[in-house]
């Protein structure tokens, strides 16, 4: 059964409809990714997940349950995660600070353990743990986002533009942690523009032109399909 099922999803800001009925899975274990232009729907889809836009009409559900209409905080409750375009970390706080806002759900002896686990995963957060996240750089902001999103112990982890501004070499550095993440146990939505990286690490892939998706198949079929090529890879 898949961890999350999305069926005919609409999605609408006044008169400009966003998201025009997409139907997908995940399913528990994958990293699944959405890649597409630029308004092609891929945020106001995860946006919409985790219930921080009210769709228009479909269906989501998670975990074999519905989760229309439940309001953010109770879905992260259920187990998804969604670490935001723009990393959006809280940059006067430091970054023990941060992270102790992604657990503000379970306990303090929950919040220390999980800290371990994204401490391991992510040393250089362990290195900076009292500075204040508005001095860290992007690559370690992002870091700090991914991290506050893992400190509710996600079963589904939505990662929106991950590798959105940084320098190449760091690019390949999240995305290695995003195949441990995944290694460990986390099932992974990743929306994209850099589709190469993207398609790489992906079980499978949905291609999003205008709300609509277009084209689906697994990551390694997408990555040499020539529409896919031509469109998103430069080739």
């Amino acid at each position: 059964m898949a961890l999350l099922s999305v069926s005919d999803l609409h999605v609408s800001y006044g008169a400009i409809k966003a998201v025009k009925g997409i139907s997908f899975e995940v399913n528990e274990g994958e990293i699944v990714t959405m890649i597409g232009a630029n308004g092609a729907g891929k945020s106001s889809t995860m946006n919409t997940i985790a219930g921080l836009i009210k769709p228009e009409s479909g269906q989501i559900e998670f975990d074999g349950q519905s989760i229309v209409g439940i309001k953010a905080h109770q879905i992260v409750d259920r187990g998804i995660a969604l670490c935001p375009e723009g990393r959006r970390v809280f940059a006067q706080m430091t970054v023990d600070e941060n992270l102790d806002m992604g657990g503000y759900l379970h306990t303090a002896q929950e919040n220390e353990e999980e800290l371990e686990v994204v401490y391991e995963h992510f040393p250089r957060l362990r290195e900076r743990a009292g500075q204040v996240a508005g001095t860290l750089s992007g690559g370690e902001q992002q870091m700090l986002a991914m991290g506050r999103a893992l400190m509710s112990r996600p079963k589904l982890l939505m990662l929106d533009e991950p590798s959105m501004g940084l320098a190449p070499i760091l690019v390949e550095e999240i995305f290695d942690i995003i195949k441990q993440l995944n290694e460990h146990g986390t099932t992974i939505l990743l929306v994209e523009q850099n589709a190469s990286m993207a398609l790489s690490i992906a079980n499978r892939g949905y291609v999003l032109e205008t709300g609509r998706i277009v084209k689906t198949g697994t990551g390694q079929d997408l990555l040499h399909d020539d529409d896919v090529r031509k469109a998103y890879l430069g080739g």
